[in-house]
């Protein structure tokens, strides 16, 4: 047991009473003995001191808590419970740490800063949303937080009460209640109420605020707002009550005071334009703002808070001429304090002059008489029994009577304006639960206290009787819950004060009575409260006066002048004036004293809910003799219905404190703050927690902390509540001091302090224990290392010596044979000499004798090549003589064998058997030629026939067409308009030609100039060189000094810049797209909300399908490119209106580009004919290549055909145009179209369809069979000419055989195979000639390069150093750009190529399906071998797969529904990633390759309105919105991919490039679809988000995995959110990290690209840093050095998780790298400069304000540890000051990176993608 001996020690720390700071710090420097009549004292200035104590008058002082429990966010958690601990508690927490905020309970304190702090923002409001009160720093929003909560969980009322003296942060305290309720349970419909409740403020302020000695906006009356809620806690309406306006103050104010705020914002404002009828001046001119001789505010500016209470009003509702009613009515009060009454001469009578400017606009401003009013202003009526009598006033009556109606004026005035803030507050909606907002005055005492104080003072008895009863309610829940024995606490009970007061014959009810005696004074009031009362505990009487009396209220005795009592209770006011002002001619003000006004009023909101709001002080009555209730009587009912309210609900309670009465910032006045905590509860409930149990400690947090205090055995066992149990018993012998409850330790006050003590001398002994050990290391270390330098120095001095021996033994050795080598090199120098001579003699002879024999052998030579010479000049003659005489030989006999074997030949050509021998082989050949050309014109007849019938049935079905065009054209009229647009048409094409060819004549000018000023240019570069090269050659100093880190880092932030400001682009497109799809979802639900509220049956239409995004217009897409290249037609459009000309556009455009399309074809083989011909002419006159002439005649003609085909087609097709552009302005010109037209118009256009393709394949075929036909004809004849008139006249005779034709047709196949090797020949050698000129030309073009490479490298020789590196960079970038520019051509030329392919291939393509068509039908008819017919079609079907997919507009919805509303992930989990996707694009090439604008914005639309349905529906399922973000993705890919875009198309396959869109230019849908990813991937951050919120804080901050840095047992405060399992359930690392890695390997599956992967990853990282450092901001319970380390060891986890999963390179670790920071900042020393200058460059990423919010929370776990100094933390704030940054304290947390999508193709092809059974997509067809 702990005895007095035991707490008085030497070295213990108390408190000691202080004059001036009411406490004082001391230190026992004797210990102290029970029963010494001295204490012996320390203090903190050295000082001694020497205490009395005395067993009654000075009992022993209060003991000091320990260092480690002061700065406690609870006041209740210090181990010792009394005013000094709680008054220096705030007072460090409040001038160290800047902490305003502090807990006692229940019990929020607020201390008023008189600054403003950056810790109400919308960042911190999203903090304390969700949490529990006890988890987070002490404030005003984790009171609202938790009010919220409990309305919520336990659905009942709550309300916040504020209370406080004057200037002490009331009002501003209620009004961030209230916004953050605003914030939080914003409305659920567009009503604004947040809105409203938050614009009453400046109104109430306005009209019931004032400046006063203590506080410039002190509010001058009590209200209760009540914030009603919905079902779904959404604010839905608001009301307000009012108490006690201190009326008073409108025609009087002390000194340094002002009127309500209202008056100067009018008196500021007057020189308006619309306030010129107020005739207001300078507030100064008007007595009712005058009193306080000071009528400015610093700091406020009265003007721009009028303009702030005007646009409340009007957000509220009050019309604009109801306001200037009220500011009419309150001009004229201070008109009418400037009215003067003058007194007569009598003195008992007075009057006004008429002349009174004052009297006159206060009669017009409220519209009365001014005669009616001047009269009663100085006179009143008498009514007896009998007789009415009209009396004159004195000039005091007149004057008193004049400042009551003042006084009546404006209190009826405030009355309206709240209750029409009411009005614009109610709603219609039926109220759930509610949250009130007491913001009511606090205790005051002044030097001269009247009514008003007296009825403040009883409304705080109250308030005080019920918070005492509500603090021993908890305490008791919380034994009996904790199943502790209950022991009765007393604690201070105020119930005698209060009946006092309003109980039967108290001071009210006697006040009340001599109100209604006729003669009642204030003195005789005076004398009945000392008869009744005097014996009461509660009243005294004082000694000095006999009109003044003392009531004992809990707070401190108040004296009570009675003077003004029963004037102020009364209120009288003058019934003939008030009749008056309901004459006036203002309808508002009348209304304002209408007798029914409020009486059937109130009844209805008052029986439709108990506790609905009106204002407190009912209306006067002006027909009864006592006029109205006193103001006593009716502000004790409207308290009584406050109290039965806050009974109704659950309290919540906020004391705010004055700090100082000078308004200084963070300055602490110990003595006014003991005052304001003794009057406001604060240490009623420090008492009430100090009888009973006050510091309570889970099993955990006290296992955890003194677990220091166990032995092993104890840590043993496994039951923790055990270990506690047996270490108390042991510890604590006397059992009263603590109680073991279920989940809690109970301690009684100073057990905790004990327990610390012991614990700090266990770690002391510990610490002792260890400084022995290591001074004796350290003084055994210093033994071991004199003795090793001992030995060293020995070591060193021996080889010394040994060393200076051996140097001499060196020395003489070296002599020696520097000797020896000295003679040695004398001796070889002579030898050396002397041999150099006698070889240089020997050189010269051998060279002599040399010289000779040389010249011997060069003459030898000379003849041997003369000889040679002769001798083959000799022989080459005589060889030539016997070669030519061979050949003279060779040449006679050889003519001889020719003649002969000539002559054996003719005889042979002569003879028949020879030529029906030459005739056998050819019969066959021939026979084969004529059944080819037999069937060759069967098969053109039978084409001319289905030509024929073909062209017959388009002409019906062009007669058809007139005819309905003609009648068409008959119902129209008259068509002159069309005749004028086509005139206007034609202007409109020659102006354009005129544009061009001014354009070219510009052109060709720009192209002059351009020449120039290239040539300027190159001149000012040579110049500029000559001149960079001089400045070079003059700075080079400078260049040295340079170094190139700087450049580099210039550009690179340059390009940091940049891409800054690219993001924060970027981050404003996405915000404005995700408040467009927070609008669009907010339009869906009012969709939904109405049409439920509709009741209908019956379908209705998403309204989604009307967004801008997802609409279905019924108008085709037009490319941009057409829509230029018809200025013409659009101006027809805009002549007759788009909405009847819009329908047909699109075909318009069709046919227009297909004429344009025919046009280019046409010129195109214009210039080829024109080339042909240029051949053939040339041909023709070279007698070499008349072989070739046939070749070129039948491609000449074949190009002939197919020009003259073409030139025909595009007649046609002109005259179509027209006819199609008459009828649709003729449609487009009607004012009304019926279905019938409709219908018609759409089978004409599948109509001309059909015939244009059907057209287009006929017309292939047709030129190709009319170039067979003329090839073939013109071959014969010319054959058949060329041999009559060459062969058959050579014929001897000129005889015919009989076999004529047979040798003939011999001849001519002979002829034939001649003519054919000819051309081959002549082919190969064209060839081989072509390739020897490109030969020849890329031999000079080569040459022509080396040429001019060797130019350029003698150049380069000539140029400096730096010359030539800027020479060679120009000469690279010119070579890349000819190359780039030669690569373009190629791959022009390779495109046109291409598309020329593409078009036969699908002529051929049609003509397969149709042999295909064919055979398949011919199959059926004759039923012959089915199966095998069937597995060909099949085959061929796979094998010429295009990666198209063909279905049908009707299945359009059922494709939708299986691959998007009705697809689940895990169905295509095992299949390509984003099959969806894959499918839905190749449904879309097919629509582009048939060419059905229709299909393919039918389709897109409605794919892109079924994903967002999708979202919608599954806005919180992760894996849905992946999967859909993948997809998404995907297909936006796919668009860009295939879109035919070279920018796109630089990885694709020559396969894939094959699958490219050819018709429609997606460039729309792809920035739809870009849109939509951006939103699916925001929903897809916030599903993350909202899963890892609740984890968060717990797995980094609180979870403890690194073994022995755990925090060391110190509470969170037990809020009333305490359950008994303890609190929510912990989250660990490894959760998180879990839960992060199964986001990250959902996307993989999904085929998400790893790009965004990698952006979500980096999201979510900004997520955890955000939530973490926030808390750690808020949370002084982590600030420490193992919460630092365990931070640090956490983020290490959560790299190497990165590491693990390859994301750490994508920047995910910047994101964290504040976290990083904070946690080191936790770690770091904190004492010196040095210090402070490591801290200021370590956190680099933090904010000042966040680097000084963790050091002031920096709170140690134990005595060994110091707390960092306030010094230390201004010496950061010095370093710091110059910084800039961001001023915000916690991180948005709502902040999101701008999302990129990186172009990612696909490297799969599409004919290779397959879709799987499980889908039933049968209805799918793979073309």
């Amino acid at each position: 047991m702990t005895t007095v001996s035991d707490l008085y020690v030497k070295y213990t720390r108390v408190w000691i009473p202080d004059p001036e700071e009411v406490w004082k710090p001391a230190e026992i420097i004797k210990d102290y003995k029970e029963g010494d009549p001295i204490l012996h004292l320390k203090l903190e200035d050295e000082s001694t001191l020497e205490y009395a104590i005395g067993p009654k008058d000075n009992q022993l002082p209060f003991l000091r808590n320990p260092d480690i429990l002061v700065g406690e966010n609870d006041l209740t958690a210090l181990s010792y419970l009394h005013e000094p601990a709680v008054l220096h508690n705030l007072k460090v927490r409040f001038l160290e740490s800047n902490h305003i905020y502090t807990y006692c309970g229940i019990v929020l304190v607020a201390i008023n800063p008189y600054e403003q702090l950056q810790i109400y923002g919308e960042e911190v409001i999203n903090a304390y949303s969700g949490q529990n009160m006890g988890d987070m720093n002490p404030h005003i929003f984790a009171v609202a937080e938790e009010a919220y909560k409990q309305m919520a969980r336990d659905e009942k009322n709550q309300s916040i009460i504020v209370s406080g003296e004057s200037g002490a942060g009331k009002t501003v305290s209620a009004k961030y209640a209230m916004r953050y309720f605003a914030t939080v349970g914003g409305s659920a419909n567009d009503t604004n109420v947040e809105e409203k409740v938050l614009a009453s403020s400046p109104i109430m302020e306005a009209i019931g605020n004032a400046k006063t000695t203590r506080n410039d906006n002190s509010s001058r009356f009590g209200k209760y707002i009540q914030i009603g809620f919905d079902r779904r806690f959404h604010i839905i309406g608001a009301n307000m009550r009012t108490y006690l306006l201190e009326k008073s103050r409108v025609v009087f104010q002390a000194e340094d005071e002002r009127n309500y705020h209202i008056f100067y914002q009018l008196c500021a404002s007057a020189c308006l334009p619309e306030f010129k009828d107020l005739a207001l001046t300078s507030a100064e001119d008007f007595t009712y703002t005058s009193f306080g001789e000071n009528i400015f505010i610093e700091g406020v500016n009265d003007a721009e808070d009028l303009e702030k209470t005007r646009e409340a009003l009007s957000l509220l509702g009050v019309k604009e001429s109801h306001q200037m009613s009220i500011f009419k009515i309150i001009a004229s009060i201070l008109h009418l304090g400037n009215v003067e009454i003058v007194s007569e001469r009598d003195g008992e009578s007075c009057h006004i002059n008429r002349d009174d400017s004052h009297l006159h606009h206060f009669c017009q401003l409220l519209g009365v008489e001014l005669e009616q009013m001047e009269h009663w202003l100085c006179h009143r009526k008498l009514v007896t029994t009998s007789e009415t009598y009209v009396k004159n006033m004195s000039c005091a009556q007149a004057t008193n009577a004049r400042d009551a109606l003042a006084k009546h004026i404006y209190a009826h005035l405030f009355d309206w304006i709240v209750e029409h803030v009411n009005k614009a507050l109610h709603t219609s909606s039926k109220q759930h639960s509610f949250i009130g907002v007491l913001d009511i005055y606090g205790f005051e005492t002044f030097e001269i206290n009247s009514f008003e104080q007296f009825c403040i003072n009883y409304a705080n008895e109250k308030l005080q009787q019920q918070f005492n009863s509500h603090v021993f309610k908890l305490e008791q829940e919380e034994y009996m819950k904790e199943q502790i024995p209950w022991t009765l606490i007393d604690f201070y009970d105020n119930q005698p004060c209060i009946d006092l007061i309003e109980a039967k014959l108290g001071i009210l009810d006697l006040l009340d009575e001599e109100c209604k005696v006729p003669k009642g004074t204030d003195q005789n009031w005076t004398q009945k409260l000392y008869s009744q009362h005097l014996k009461s505990d509660h009243f005294e009487k004082p000694r000095m006066s006999n009109t003044s009396f003392i009531v004992v209220h809990f707070a401190d005795k108040v004296e009570y002048q009675c003077d003004g009592f029963l004037e102020k209770n009364r209120d009288t006011v003058y019934e003939e004036q008030i009749n008056i002002l309901k004459a006036s001619k203002f309808q508002l003000v009348a209304d304002l004293f209408q007798e029914g006004k409020e009486g059937p009023a109130p009844p209805p909101s008052g029986k439709s809910s108990r506790i609905n709001v009106r204002p407190a002080k009912p209306a006067i009555k002006g027909h009864n003799r006592e006029h109205r209730k006193t103001v006593g009587h009716q502000f004790r009912n409207s308290l009584h219905l406050l109290m039965e309210t806050l009974n109704a609900t659950t309290p919540h309670y906020v004391r705010c404190i004055k700090p100082n009465d000078s308004k200084e910032a963070f300055v602490f006045d110990s003595r006014r703050a003991v005052q304001q905590l003794r009057a406001c509860g604060v240490l009623e409930t420090i008492r009430i927690s100090a009888a009973g149990y006050p510091s309570r400690w889970t099993y955990l947090d006290f296992y955890s902390r003194y677990r220091v205090l166990m032995t092993k055995k104890d840590m043993t066992v496994g039951d923790k509540k055990q270990v506690c149990r047996n270490l108390l018993e042991s510890l604590i012998k006397d059992p009263d001091k603590f109680q073991f409850g279920k989940t809690k330790i109970f301690f009684r006050a100073g057990q905790v302090a004990y327990l610390e003590k012991l614990r700090a001398d266990k770690f002391r002994f510990a610490c002792i224990k260890i400084q022995k050990t290591v001074r004796g290391w350290l003084q055994r270390r210093r033994y071991l290392k004199i003795r090793k330098s001992a030995i060293t120095l020995q070591r060193y001095g021996r080889g010394y010596l040994a060393r200076k021996h051996a140097e001499y033994l060196r020395l003489t050795k070296a002599a020696l044979i520097c000797q020896k080598q000295y003679r040695m090199v004398q001796v070889r120098r002579a030898y050396l000499t002397i041999r150099q001579a006698v070889i240089t003699i020997q050189a010269f002879t051998r060279g002599m004798f040399t010289r000779r024999l040389y010249q011997e052998f060069l003459l030898h030579h000379k003849a041997i090549i003369i000889q040679r010479t002769v001798r083959g000049w000799l022989d080459r003659k005589k060889f030539l003589r016997a070669r030519n005489a061979a050949i003279v030989i060779q040449c006679a006999y050889r003519r001889v064998l020719a003649k002969r074997q000539l002559k054996q030949l003719k005889i042979e050509a002569r003879s028949v058997k020879r030529i029906k021998e030459l005739n056998i082989g050819m019969e066959n050949k021939i026979v084969q030629l004529q059944r080819k050309m037999d069937d060759q014109s069967k098969e053109y007849k039978n084409q001319n026939e289905q030509l024929s019938v073909t062209n017959t049935a388009l002409g019906t079905e062009v007669n058809k067409l007139q005819k309905e065009l003609e009648t068409l054209r008959s119902r129209q009229g008259d068509n002159t308009q069309l005749t004028s647009m086509q005139e206007e048409l034609e202007k409109l094409r020659a102006a354009l030609q005129e544009s061009h060819a001014q354009r070219k004549r510009l052109e060709e000018e720009y192209s002059s100039e351009k020449l120039g000023l290239e040539q300027r240019v190159e001149e000012l570069e040579k110049e500029n060189s000559m001149l960079k090269t001089e400045k070079e050659e003059m700075n080079q100093k400078i260049r040295r000094s340079t170094s190139s880190g700087g450049q580099e880092g210039s550009a690179s932030q340059k390009e940091a810049r940049l891409q800054a400001e690219l993001d924060e682009e970027r981050l404003r497109y996405q915000n404005l797209l995700k408040e467009f799809s927070r609008l669009e979802q907010r339009y869906d639900n009012l969709q939904e909300e109405a049409n439920y509220a509709k009741f209908a049956p019956g379908h209705r239409r998403n309204p989604s399908n009307q967004s801008s995004i997802g609409s279905e217009s019924p108008f085709p897409s037009i490319a941009m490119s057409d829509v230029s290249e018809t200025d013409g037609v659009i101006q027809q459009i805009d002549d007759m209106g788009p909405e009847n000309a819009a329908m047909d556009l699109s075909v318009f455009m069709k046919l227009q580009k297909r004429v344009r399309d025919l046009e280019q074809e046409r010129k195109r083989l214009q210039t080829n004919l024109e080339k042909m011909e240029e051949l053939s002419q040339h041909k023709a006159i070279d007698p070499k290549n008349s072989t070739s002439e046939v070749d070129g005649n039948t491609d000449l003609a074949y190009n002939s055909l197919k020009r003259q085909e073409l030139e025909s087609e595009n007649k046609k097709l002109k005259n179509d145009l027209n006819e199609l552009r008459k009828a649709l302005v003729d449609r487009a010109s009607e004012s009304c179209s019926s279905n019938e037209l409709q219908d018609s118009y759409n089978l004409l256009l599948s109509q001309l369809k059909a015939a244009n393709e059907e057209l287009d394949v006929r017309k292939e075929e047709v030129l190709m069979l009319k170039t067979q036909i003329v090839s073939s004809s013109k071959a014969t004849p010319d054959n058949t000419n060329h041999i009559n008139s060459n062969n058959v006249s050579e014929w001897p005779n000129n005889k015919m055989p009989i076999d004529k034709e047979e040798a003939l047709q011999a001849y001519q196949a002979l002829s034939e195979a001649k003519r054919l090797l000819e051309t081959q020949l002549q082919s190969q050698s064209r060839k081989h000639q072509d390739e020897l000129e490109a030969l020849h030309t890329q031999i000079e073009v080569l040459k022509e390069d080396l040429e001019k490479k060797q130019e350029t490298l003698n150049h380069f020789s000539t140029l400096p150093p730096e010359a030539l590196v800027e020479f060679s960079v120009q000469q690279e970038i010119t070579r890349l750009t000819n190359e780039n520019l030669d690569l373009k051509e190629v791959m022009e030329k390779l495109e046109k190529n291409e598309r020329k392919l593409k078009k036969q291939l699908r002529i051929y393509i049609k003509k397969v399906q149709e042999l295909e068509v064919s055979q398949a039908v011919a199959a059926q008819s004759s039923r012959a071998r089915p199966e095998l017919t069937r597995q060909v079609t099949v085959q061929r079907k796979d094998k010429d797969f295009e990666g198209m997919l063909e279905y049908i507009k009707e299945d359009e919805a059922l494709l939708i529904r299986t691959l998007v509303t009705d697809m689940k992930p895990h169905v295509v989990s095992a299949t390509v990633p984003c099959l969806p996707a894959y499918i839905l694009f190749m449904c879309i090439r097919h629509a582009d390759y048939i060419n059905d604008d229709q299909k393919v914005h039918s389709m897109l639309t409605s794919t892109i309105n079924a994903v967002k349905k999708v979202l919608k529906k599954n806005n919180d399922d992760f894996e849905m919105t992946s999967f859909w973000l993948a997809n998404t993705s995907r297909l936006l890919h796919c668009l860009k991919q295939y879109s035919g875009d070279e920018a796109f198309m630089t990885q694709n396959t020559s396969k894939q490039n094959e699958h490219c869109l050819k018709n429609f230019d997606l460039a729309e849908y792809r920035q739809v679809l870009s849109d939509l990813s951006i939103q699916i991937y925001q929903q897809l951050i916030k599903i993350a988000e909202s899963i890892l919120q609740p984890m968060i804080v717990s797995a980094m901050l609180e979870s403890g995995s690194l073994t022995g840095v755990k925090p060391m047992g110190y509470r969170n405060r037990s809020s009333s959110m305490d359950c008994e399992t303890g609190g929510p359930g912990g989250y660990t690392l490894e959760a998180l990290i879990r839960q992060l890695g199964q986001f990250n390997t959902i996307m993989g599956e999904h085929g998400l690209d790893p790009e965004i992967g990698q952006q979500v990853i980096r999201q979510l990282f900004y997520s955890i840093n955000a939530v973490t450092l926030n808390n750690l901001l808020l949370r002084k319970d982590v600030c420490s050095w193992s919460t630092g380390m365990q931070l640090r060891y956490n983020i290490s986890q959560m790299e190497e998780w990165l590491r693990g999963r390859n994301l750490h390179q994508s920047g995910v670790m910047a994101t964290i790298e504040p976290l990083i920071q904070a946690a080191q900042l936790l770690q770091v020393k904190k004492k010196t400069s040095q210090d402070a200058e490591a801290i200021c460059t370590l956190c680099s990423a933090l904010t000042t304000q966040q680097i000084v919010k963790i050091l002031n929370l920096y709170t140690p776990l134990n005595e060994f540890e110091e707390r960092v100094t306030v010094s230390f933390i201004r010496d950061i704030q010095n370093r710091l000051q110059d910084r800039i940054e961001n001023k915000q304290l916690l991180v948005d947390t709502k902040h999101t990176f701008p999302v990129l999508f990186p172009y990612t193709p696909s490297a799969l092809s599409l004919e290779t993608i397959h879709m799987p059974a499980s889908l039933n997509l049968d209805f799918l067809v793979r073309v």
